[in-house]
């Protein structure tokens, strides 16, 4: 147990965003599924904001080629568990925090295991194309407000990182990949929703960067922040609700 309360380190995130809101992040339940570049430093922020229900999901052992952008994968951690190892941070961070770490792969088959409707929040950080489009099918068809990162690599400038539609990003080889791929497949998600993308595009081969990684990341965690907070004083939220692809 941590001497330290919830107040105690969260006192200027409350300064910001009032008693309301904070204590609001406080009790949401988030899920993040992927916790590589983008996940990992989207686990941090949340947590580093104030939210203490958090479950991370990935079946993925940290490699040597993750320490140059994965917040878990250090010299040290290379072979072990991502999830166990992000875990292990993020209770440095708050201890009274209840994050849960599942070293499962998400897929078709394994979904309903999930339980999807038990969060209020739901990001993807999924790196697999079909298996990013079935999360984006069961998350919009739950009650959870569902977020989502579209490719971070071949990235290098941090001004051209934006928020936007899904059926709406442009330039964006992922995110027109996950477009096509819903569509042949008869499935669309329930409702559109928010993404993170990057409209640049380095070099032939997939590589990325940490400081373009982690923007997406607490880019994810800023939208649910806002999220919250706008709720919180009852304004309207950028969420939408219908289908509406071009």
């Amino acid at each position: 147990m941590s001497e330290f309360s919830y107040n105690d380190i969260f006192a200027r995130a409350t300064l910001a965003l009032g008693t309301a809101a904070q204590e609001e992040l406080r009790r949401i339940n988030v899920c993040i599924f992927g916790v590589g570049g983008v996940g990992s430093w989207c686990a941090e922020a949340l947590v580093r904001s104030g939210v203490e229900h958090l479950t991370l999901v990935d079946f993925d052992l940290v490699s040597v080629s993750n320490i140059n952008r994965q917040r878990e994968a250090t010299v040290l951690s290379v072979g072990k568990s991502k999830v166990e190892e992000l875990k292990a941070i993020l209770l440095q961070i708050n201890p009274c925090a209840s994050i849960k770490a599942l070293a499962k792969e998400f897929n078709a088959t394994s979904a309903p295991e999930f339980g999807l409707d038990r969060f209020d929040y739901i990001i993807d950080a999924i790196d697999s194309l079909k298996d990013k489009a079935e999360l984006i099918r069961c998350a919009t068809a739950s009650r959870a407000t569902f977020f989502s990162s579209m490719g971070a690599a071949r990235k290098v400038d941090p001004r051209r990182i934006k928020v936007g539609n899904f059926w709406k990003v442009r330039d964006c080889p992922l995110g027109a990949a996950l477009r096509k791929k819903l569509r042949q497949s008869g499935r669309l998600p329930e409702h559109s929703f928010q993404c993170v993308y990057g409209d640049e595009l380095i070099g032939e081969q997939k590589g990325s960067l940490v400081h373009i990684t982690a923007i997406f990341g607490m880019t994810l965690a800023g939208l649910v922040v806002d999220s919250v907070y706008r709720k919180s004083f009852g304004e309207p939220t950028s969420e939408p609700q219908a289908c509406d692809q071009p």
